[in-house]
């Protein structure tokens, strides 16, 4: 059976959405208050005074969960490539996409598709994707890499090899900041075999951005994101009950704390709730890198950070693939 895409709907459509993508009244993005942050903190990697560094970044994740990065030493022309071939990517024919199009009967998320399934209030989102591991080497599965264009995977790999440092540093900055050693975190969360999953998100211009959204507000499942923005608006981020725009930084990644480590800091860092709108004239684009520990890691409240009279563990100890189930399906925690 054929699968209409957003993309194809998008170059369909005039001046109206498919009821199926319009958003009950209280999600809309024009509704509430919406305000143009403090600009989202922003952490200078090369930082050479590594007490600021720790106390900026633990303060970022803290206080709002997200931050974005600049002198992060991934060079321009790596994330400029990464960009190209993703774009290229969707400028395709829609058969060479449909090639690596993913099983919806798959436990797998990897590779191209829509959101098939209609979420709690029967609606869906605003968004083409492609999914793919890219790294560690045992996890990557090059049938759902794109053969076209013909650099792809070169690009892809190269991203991924200058991503790792970028991730250990911020795990290790992280870990100093919440008191322990610099290396706890990436312990208890997999240390080599960490997963690291693309996502390429692809909005079709839309001509009414004030009915849908590109994604619904969520936190993200991962340990980490770290996402490569195109200049089109569209991230929003939700702090004291308030969304606020995400302006665009260029050259710099945007880093969202995940539901693992708001787990294992018991609460001390946040996971951050966030949504994507579309634009009405532009296409929006972005890269985001879910890192997450394997799926049998058993994840928990770190026990250096627990007190059970002062500071009790807040959530329980699971595996990360009983974790996913559970949030995937809606189950209580």
């Amino acid at each position: 059976m054929e699968v209409l895409r957003v993309q194809s709907i998008a170059s369909r459509t005039v001046d109206t959405i498919p009821s199926k993508f319009i958003r009950p009244e209280s999600e809309r993005p024009d509704v509430g208050r919406i305000g143009r942050a403090p600009q989202l903190p922003v952490i200078d990697l090369s930082n050479p005074d590594q007490e600021s560094l720790v106390q900026d970044m633990a303060k970022a994740a803290q206080e709002w969960g997200i931050f974005q990065i600049i002198n992060h030493g991934i060079p321009q022309q790596v994330v400029e490539e990464l960009q190209r071939v993703g774009k290229e990517f969707f400028e395709l024919p829609q058969v060479e996409k449909e090639r690596i199009a993913r099983n919806s009967a798959s436990p797998s998320l990897e590779g191209y598709g829509t959101q098939l399934q209609k979420d709690l209030q029967g609606k869906l989102s605003w968004v083409d994707f492609l999914f793919h591991n890219i790294w560690p080497p045992s996890r990557i599965n090059f049938d759902k890499w794109p053969k076209k264009p013909a650099s792809y995977t070169a690009s892809n790999e190269e991203y991924a090899k200058h991503l790792q440092n970028v991730v250990d540093k911020l795990l290790g900055t992280l870990s100093l900041g919440l008191g322990i050693e610099e290396e706890v975190l990436k312990k208890s969360l997999g240390g080599d075999e960490f997963v690291y999953l693309l996502k390429i998100n692809y909005y079709p211009p839309c001509p009414r951005p004030d009915l849908t959204l590109g994604v619904v507000a969520h936190t993200d499942m991962s340990a980490l994101t770290v996402l490569v923005p195109n200049d089109v608006p569209g991230l929003q981020v939700c702090k004291d009950d308030q969304w606020f725009i995400a302006d665009y930084i260029p050259n710099a990644l945007v880093v969202h704390i995940g539901d693992q480590i708001e787990i294992l800091s018991n609460g001390k860092y946040k996971s951050v709730l966030h949504r994507t709108t579309v634009n009405k004239e532009k296409a929006r684009m972005s890269w985001p890198v879910f890192c997450s520990p394997p799926d049998e890691c058993m994840i928990g409240p770190l026990p250096h950070l627990t007190d059970e009279t002062n500071n009790p563990p807040k959530y329980k100890t699971k595996s990360f693939k009983d974790y996913a189930y559970c949030k995937l399906n809606k189950l209580p925690q």
